[in-house]
């Protein structure tokens, strides 16, 4: 088979290729540096010639205001376009959970455009929504600094490793289209604020975090449950002491 990978440079994407790859599949990882520009069209056409499955992993550089929604509906409209035109028969693309049900987030709202665009396109598909990668939970945790304290929500989380989501990609690219959503997780559900604070305390960080139901995570209010799966979904299999083990923070992991 035939893949297009959008973002198949970036964290899941390069692990995606690699997936595929291995399974000895003919493999395109599209990004600028490639030759491939979603936002101008640049390189679409030829790259779609002959695909099976486009893989969409592409991603907003901004989250807030008007930015994140003209990202998803311009580069949406130029893939979409492409693959229409080359008769492609199955587009995937990872989202995220709980996207319908935050609406004061700009970035939410922008997956919500991404998705109904392609719903709309005819093309059968598959969506993603995959809960928070235990990647960006460095960054998730500098959002909430105050001074020598962190304030974060203390709605549930359920996040899940990049080696997890890029599995659940490539196993759900190689299946036929669900044309509906599928919902992906991580194995372990508790309070975003304490998995902060178990995450300093094994990394050895000594700031002390409060867990605040109405502290905002990029810029919205959560409710308790808006961030992991209203169902029993696929979970991955590596919770968060075996990803610190194999991540750069591999030094501060507990030992068997």
């Amino acid at each position: 088979m035939k893949f297009v990978v959008i973002g198949g440079t970036g964290l899941i994407g390069s692990k995606v290729v690699s997936r595929l790859l291995e399974q000895g599949h003919e493999v395109i990882a599209a990004a600028p540096s490639t030759g491939i520009d979603i936002l101008t069209g640049e390189g679409l056409d030829a790259a779609m010639a002959g695909t099976d499955t486009v893989i969409d992993l592409a991603n907003s550089p901004t989250f807030q205001g008007d930015a994140p929604t003209e990202f998803f509906r311009t580069a949406g409209r130029n893939v979409l376009d492409a693959e229409n035109k080359a008769g492609v028969g199955h587009h995937l693309a990872l989202s995220v959970v709980g996207t319908e049900r935050l609406s004061s987030s700009d970035y939410f709202r922008a997956k919500l455009a991404q998705e109904q665009l392609i719903a709309a396109s005819g093309i059968p598909y598959t969506i993603v929504h995959s809960t928070q990668f235990f990647e960006f939970l460095p960054s998730i945790i500098q959002s909430g600094v105050e001074g020598d304290m962190v304030r974060l929500p203390s709605a549930l989380v359920q996040p899940i490793a990049a080696e997890d989501v890029a599995d659940a990609v490539a196993r759900l690219a190689l299946s036929p289209p669900a044309n509906g959503i599928v919902e992906i997780a991580g194995p372990e559900r508790e309070p975003m604020s304490d998995l902060a604070r178990r995450f300093l305390s094994i990394t050895r960080d000594s700031r002390k975090v409060v867990g605040d139901e109405h502290a905002r995570y990029f810029g919205a209010e959560l409710q308790r449950d808006t961030l992991v799966p209203a169902r029993k979904g696929w979970q991955g299999a590596l919770n968060l002491e075996r990803w610190l083990a194999q991540s750069e923070f591999g030094d501060h992991a507990p030992r068997a």
